[in-house]
């Protein structure tokens, strides 16, 4: 396969590197990826993250691994093996659907490369086409808050919700970012930040708590956060946390958008009721581990209950930014998201 190289992903050697995102950013580690058991290691333990990400890493993994000369049988129980590491971003589906497809092709080797590198490529299209419809939302002079990290890291491009707020600074028209945290892991205090902190956008990290404080006081002027998948009827599965600040912008009359590909959206799926929703390890929320060590900080045999995303209903969303536009909650609630007939 060609050299390739995005913010977290490159294709070297005839080999998947993947940029540790557990590790930034303190250090930048580059980890080998060889085999499906590395791959799914790398996503359970988030050193791989972001919807469009995960589905593009195992799409690459897997054409790489026809290069080699892996069988189809193989192949295709790498692919639901990969199906399953990681059930609630819908992106990762929707592009092994498009793989395993491929891969009843007669000449399915060079087809599952060509199929992988324009997945890629139309990521990094969607992010720009996100960015484009986006940035006509945001008024000049914004002061802006997110969730989690939505920008290059967790895409082949320039990111969706960060996507959007990275193209309204260049346009000038984004004051500053208030950072969220985001427990447990912390992607905005250690991604998103470290991600801004590079284009040069001034921002602000705050604890996830202090959102609310923040908008009683007329600080925000708009809420942008990405989704990991959108049910037909506008109901968004993101990470845990974003439901809060979905009924803390309402109460305080703050827009509140979802910025995501239509690879993200699932028509099949009815509503957020049905999306299925991880739970992860406790020691992510009784401690804290990453380039510096391992901390623990609850009691021993502490009870937990982490799940890794909620659900916002349709009826807290002030739009949905798509690749293709601007998705208003009229349309939505006319069936815009419905199953095509």
């Amino acid at each position: 396969m060609q050299t390739l190289s995005t913010t977290s992903l490159q294709i070297r050697d005839n080999q998947l590197w993947v940029l540790d995102q557990q590790a930034l950013p303190q250090k930048k580690i580059w980890c080998p990826t060889p085999d499906v058991a590395s791959l799914v290691e790398h996503i359970k333990t988030l050193r791989v993250r972001g919807a469009p990400l995960i589905g593009l890493s195992a799409s690459l993994l897997l054409a790489l691994l026809a290069e080699q000369g892996m069988p189809r049988a193989e192949l295709a129980e790498a692919l639901e093996t990969l199906r399953a590491s990681r059930p609630t971003a819908v992106n990762l589906m929707n592009n092994l659907d498009r793989m395993k497809l491929v891969l009843t092709q007669d000449n399915y080797a060079t087809a599952l490369t060509e199929e992988a590198l324009r997945l890629v490529a139309e990521d990094k299209t969607l992010c720009d086409n996100i960015a484009d419809a986006g940035s006509t939302l945001i008024v000049p002079g914004s002061r802006l808050l997110t969730h989690c990290n939505t920008g290059g890291l967790a895409t082949a491009g320039v990111g969706t919700a960060l996507g959007v707020i990275a193209r309204g600074w260049q346009q000038g028209k984004v004051a500053s970012v208030w950072v969220d945290e985001t427990r447990p892991l912390l992607q905005g205090g250690r991604l998103t930040a470290w991600e801004l902190g590079e284009l040069g956008v001034p921002y602000h990290l705050i604890c996830d708590s202090m959102a609310a404080s923040l908008m009683a006081q007329g600080k925000v002027d708009a809420i942008w956060v990405g989704a990991d998948r959108i049910a037909a009827n506008g109901d968004v599965a993101n990470k845990i946390g974003t439901y809060s600040l979905a009924v803390l912008a309402q109460y305080h009359n703050v827009p509140f958008y979802v910025a995501a590909p239509h690879t993200t959206l699932d028509r099949h799926c009815p509503d957020g009721s049905a999306i299925p929703i991880e739970q992860r390890a406790a020691s992510e929320v009784t401690g804290v581990a990453g380039s510096f060590g391992d901390v623990t900080w609850a009691p021993e045999g502490a009870q937990v209950y982490n799940p890794a995303f909620d659900v916002t209903p349709a009826s807290l969303i002030s739009g949905w930014v798509l690749d293709t536009g601007v998705v208003t909650p009229e349309q939505v609630t006319a069936g815009v998201f419905q199953p095509r007939v």
